[in-house]
Parts: C-alpha cells; sequence; structure tokens
C-alpha cells in the first residue's frame, strides 16, 4: 500500500499577510529599540560613586615611584609591631564634567546598592575643572595627614603647635586678588583659628556675609575680606572662599604617611589610629582587621565625610567585620547596612579608641553606641 501517491502535487499553504496594525507594531517597536540606543549614548548630567581601594594603614602602599613602602613611617621615636588592620576606605568616582556615564550604565547603577548616582554639580562644582578639584583633593589629603598626626600625637602627650596657611587660590574663586598663596590666616571675624575646619564653620555660619581674616603676608598683618560664594556639596548648600588650606605643625617626631592617587579628608581618623598604634605597645585592634572613615581635627573632632554607604561596601568586600563611622553621618547609615558589618558611631578620636579596646579585649559591644533611626 502506497503511503504518498507520486503523482499528487503538494502546494504549501499561502503565507498570511501581517495586518496593519501588527506592521506598525513592529515599525513602533524597532523605532524605539534605536531611540534607546540613542539616548544609551547622549551625554548625562550625573555621575557615579561606588567603592574605591582599601587601604591598611599598618600595612604598606605604592609610592609614586611604584615602589611597595610602609603606609606609616615614624622616625625619631620608639615603634612597636602590629597586627591586623586599620583600614581607610576610598570611594571612585565614574565620570567627571569631560565625560559623564551613560544612560545605560545609570541604568545599572540605580539598582546596585553599592553604588549611588548623583547630580554632578553635586561633586563637581560649577565652574570648578577635574584638573582643579584633583588639586584641591590634593591638598585636602595633604591637610588631613597633618590633622591625623597632630591629634594622634596630643593624645600621646606629646606638644604640638599649628598654624593655618593657604595653599592656593582658585581661579575666579572669591578669594581671587584677596588672599596669596604663603598667607598664613590667623582668625576669622575675631575667631583664632589654626585648622581649616575651624575655619570653614566661621565661614559657613555665616550664611555668604563677608568674612574678615586677619592674616600675615610677608612678615605683616593686614585684615582682608571676602564674600565667599554658595556651591553646593554632598546636596547640601555650602559656602565657599576658594582657596586650599595646609596646617603646618611643629612636630616633635617625624609622621610621614604614603599614599598615592588617593585625595580628600576622609581619612584622617584612620590615619589618627595607625600612627597611634605605631607608637604603643600591642595592638589597639587585638589583631582584628576594623575599617572606619571619617575627617579629623588636632583636637580629636571626627567629623563627616561623603560616600559612606559605598564605603561600608567597600569594607565588607575587604573582610572587615566592624566599621567605625562618623556619628555626624548616622543618618546615612542606618537601613543601609550591607552584611553582617556591625557598625559603631563615634565622634571623637576617643570614642574610636574606646571602640578598638572593647574589641581587643573582648568586651561588650552592644554598650558601645551605634547608629539608630531618629
Amino acid at each position: 500500500m502506497a503511503l504518498f501517491d507520486e503523482n499528487t502535487t503538494i502546494e504549501p499553504a499561502p503565507r498570511q499577510r501581517m495586518s496593519r496594525r501588527a506592521v506598525a507594531g513592529v515599525w513602533a517597536l524597532a523605532v524605539a529599540m534605536v531611540m534607546l540606543l540613542v539616548i544609551t549614548f547622549l551625554p548625562t548630567s550625573y555621575v557615579i560613586q561606588q567603592p574605591g581601594p582599601v587601604y591598611n594603614t599598618l600595612g604598606t602602599a605604592m609610592n609614586a615611584d611604584g615602589d611597595e613602602v610602609p603606609l606609616i613611617s615614624v622616625d625619631g621615636a620608639k615603634t612597636y609591631p602590629t597586627d591586623g588592620s586599620l583600614d581607610l576606605l576610598t570611594v571612585q568616582v565614574q565620570g567627571n564634567r569631560e565625560h559623564t556615564p551613560s544612560w545605560f550604565e545609570l541604568a545599572m547603577a540605580w539598582f546596585d546598592p553599592s553604588k549611588a548616582v548623583l547630580p554632578i554639580d553635586a561633586v563637581f562644582p560649577a565652574g570648578q575643572t577635574t584638573e582643579q578639584r584633583n588639586e584641591e583633593s590634593a591638598a585636602m589629603m595633604v591637610d588631613s595627614q597633618q590633622e591625623a598626626t597632630a591629634a594622634a600625637l596630643s593624645d600621646l602627650g606629646y606638644d604640638v603647635g599649628a598654624q593655618l596657611s593657604v595653599h592656593s587660590v582658585i581661579e575666579g574663586a572669591a578669594a581671587e586678588g584677596v588672599l596669596e598663596e604663603g598667607d598664613l590666616i590667623l582668625s576669622a571675624d575675631g575667631q583664632t583659628v589654626t585648622d581649616a575646619t575651624a575655619l570653614r564653620k566661621v565661614i559657613n555660619d555665616g550664611g555668604g556675609d563677608p568674612v574678615e581674616l586677619v592674616i600675615e603676608r610677608d612678615g605683616e598683618q593686614q585684615t582682608v575680606s571676602v564674600t565667599p560664594k554658595e556651591s553646593t556639596a554632598d546636596g547640601e548648600t555650602v559656602w565657599l572662599i576658594g582657596v586650599t588650606l595646609i596646617t603646618d605643625y611643629d612636630f616633635p617626631i617625624d609622621v610621614t604617611i604614603q599614599l598615592n592617587n588617593v585625595g580628600g579628608p576622609s581619612a584622617g581618623m584612620m590615619f589618627a589610629l595607625g600612627i597611634i598604634d605605631t607608637l604603643t605597645p600591642g595592638e589597639l585592634n587585638g589583631g582584628e582587621q576594623v575599617a572606619g572613615t571619617g575627617t579629623i581635627t588636632a583636637d580629636g573632632t571626627v567629623g563627616p565625610i561623603g560616600g559612606i554607604r559605598q564605603k561600608m561596601w567597600g569594607a565588607v568586600d575587604a573582610g572587615a567585620e566592624w566599621f567605625l563611622a562618623p556619628d555626624s553621618n548616622c543618618d546615612e547609615v542606618v537601613g543601609h547596612i550591607p552584611g553582617d558589618l556591625r557598625v559603631f558611631s563615634v565622634k571623637t578620636l576617643d570614642d574610636s579608641l574606646k571602640v578598638l579596646e572593647t574589641i581587643s579585649d573582648g568586651g561588650d559591644l552592644d554598650e558601645l553606641p551605634t547608629c539608630k533611626a531618629g
């Protein structure tokens, strides 16, 4: 029995034509995909913050020549072995005014809890080039190292002096033509200032009013007035006179901090802890891995920093179990602590030393201050 009739021709069923509505839908989808592709590569007005490298202040780092050197070294005083780590955290910024992230990159960052999407003005103030920002950031790092050394040595009973000077004046800033590189700033609105934090406080307390500065230039004192300009930093209004500052101290021993390609003041507290650990017997951290962040002034006051959520993620990625956070950043910490990281809030260098002592001694960590919802 034949299965097929060889004399029979089988013709395929006629292909049904797409309806006009279906054709229109296909074209609409194609146009939408093309537009999405085009938009993806259009310039944006945002940048991305993400966790940066983690450095152990008790360990080593690469210097400008690419050599591995102690991150903190001391000359003129006895030093002691350390163990574990006191990690400082950094934040990397993806994008700048010359090259911003694509919309696709921004969309990906929105869904990554370790990253933050910020308006470009919050990171790169209007009128400031990337080069100027980098120069200012480098100067703040130098200043933070000086402040950290002063805080650490003062805590250890050493006598240090302080003198605030102008490192540079930003082109087009409020201080241009009024202040000069090398000027010593003695007081602001009648208040003696010996560090950049104190001067910034006087300026911002004035809310934009002219600030009267007593300075010393070429050995002679004079009084000048500077009217600050309004700017935005981390979403908040600040008043700036447009100078980078350095506080010079008369240290009785030489402390050298070598950390290449890292700027800003936020490592100050961890520098101070690393210096104290280097100059005292035993291990402040009990040989454990502790991370932290925070600015510091010579009197040991710990101040707020930017990008704390990204820094907590950096601490977790580096394997830290404990994290020291400035009390003034607690509103950004609550509800955003990654993994099993345990965060303690600190206001002063003494607070951070108490946390380390409790960790080292195996004490009751529940008795220590933490960040809580207000």
